[in-house]
């Protein structure tokens, strides 16, 4: 301890230095979670969901929606965040879950929407991608089943015709 001590005394810039930067460091991380609000987790997101049902909103985009969403989750991609009220609803009182693939998107979108006077805006943590890491429930749009191609159904028959004929020759 003796030996730092009088390291810094002997080093009055580098003492400054690692001040001003220890100084910097703490400032830059304190206004990073100001700015960033209160952010859940896939798990505190499924308590917020089942204790005060909130309406969620899936801010990417329309393609991104019909994929994989969250159930009951509204398609708001955040180039149409001015539309909220009639998208969502004017009830701004009532708790919004914000969601992107990553979770950056829905904090910048939760700025625009406390803006517009929503009150209780809470971003997801990590986006769909935690969710789905978590193992919850996604819904998404089964694409329909292909149908075997002509060619492949007249090969089906010919097959069955054989076998049909050498079961009558047995």
């Amino acid at each position: 301890m003796e030996q730092i001590l009088t390291f810094l005394s002997q080093h009055p810039v580098l003492t400054t230095a690692l001040i001003v930067v220890l100084i910097a460091t703490i400032g830059n991380e304190l206004v990073i979670a100001a700015r960033s609000g209160h952010k859940l987790a896939p798990l505190d997101a499924v308590r917020l969901i089942n204790d005060r049902d909130p309406i969620i909103v899936d801010v990417r985009s329309a393609s991104d929606y019909k994929k994989s969403r969250l159930n009951r989750a509204v398609n708001l991609p955040i180039s149409r965040l001015d539309e909220a009220d009639a998208i969502i609803g004017t009830d701004k009182s009532r708790p919004l879950l914000l969601y992107c693939a990553l979770g950056t998107t829905a904090n910048s979108a939760r700025d625009k929407l406390l803006q517009q006077g929503w009150t209780d805006v809470y971003p997801m943590r990590g986006g769909l991608n935690a969710w789905q890491g978590a193992n919850l429930p996604v819904a998404s749009n089964q694409a329909k089943a292909k149908q075997p191609s002509k060619a492949a159904q007249k090969k089906a028959k010919q097959s069955k015709a054989k076998q049909a004929k050498g079961s009558k020759a047995a």
